[in-house]
């Protein structure tokens, strides 16, 4: 388990990004720097699945090399926040859908997705993770997990996920199954009674469902907002969890 300490404010902040993605990764990149850069400090912010390049599989060179370029600019803007999205990055020769997490000017946390959507034929392009990688770590005094897109469809990464504080979803979600989108979300965060803090692209064949969910299961969508905010309060978690005790720790 890895650990980032943060010495800010004790307040923090649970972000969750709705943009579109372009051709553009430049473009790209700056529209998630101006977004961070408008968060508050001890903001956890979470970003949808390949947001700098997209699933641009016809120029996997130039997306993977532009992901080295991208981390380090993430780097530099992470300075009392905390930013999680995913990069198609190539590793001993292969290429990989990364889950990244940057905390206070470092990388705390990566790992490759674990299960690849096939009916994407993302099996094609992209090698799968270790699923025994799938974990929650603490950033921040905070347990999370991170969840990416077709991941968040098994059952054995749900029980992996029990006893987070804030469960993060980076997706790329087909819009022809929005409904189950909200539904899994929603439900992820009543049967683990914690935080679920959701991104999905806005692009056109997305569910652009992207949403904070409360330990009590209500749901706050971003619409139109680019940055859906709310204040993380353990209380609450606290709460739940004693008013209806299933045993989570």
């Amino acid at each position: 388990m890895m650990t980032s300490k943060s010495t800010t404010s004790n307040e923090q902040f649970l972000c969750s990004l709705l943009f579109e993605t372009c051709s553009d990764y430049s473009a790209n990149l700056q529209t998630l720097v101006q977004l961070i850069e408008q968060s508050k400090p001890d903001s956890f912010i979470v970003a949808h699945e390949v947001c700098l390049t997209g699933f641009d599989y016809e120029n996997l060179e130039k997306a993977t090399a532009f992901s080295a370029y991208a981390t380090q600019e993430l780097l530099g803007v992470s300075k009392e926040k905390t930013i999680i999205l995913t990069m198609l990055e190539k590793i001993e020769g292969e290429v990989f859908n990364v889950a990244k997490v940057f905390s206070n000017g470092k990388l705390v946390h990566q790992r490759a997705k674990s299960k690849l959507f096939r009916l994407g034929n993302e099996e094609k392009y992209m090698s799968e993770g270790d699923v025994d990688k799938f974990e929650i770590f603490t950033v921040n005094d905070l347990k999370v997990v991170v969840f990416i897109c077709y991941e968040l469809r098994f059952k054995e990464l749900w029980q992996k996920a029990e006893g987070a504080d804030v469960i993060f979803v980076s997706a790329w979600w087909g819009k022809p199954r929005s409904e189950h989108f909200r539904l899994l979300t929603q439900t992820l965060a009543v049967i683990n009674e914690c935080y679920v803090v959701a991104s999905d692209a806005l692009n056109a064949d997305c569910s652009a469902e992207s949403a904070i969910v409360t330990p009590q299961g209500k749901v706050s969508y971003n619409g139109n907002t680019s940055c859906l905010k709310r204040v993380y309060d353990k209380k609450e978690i606290i709460k739940m969890r004693k008013y209806l005790d299933i045993g989570i720790e």
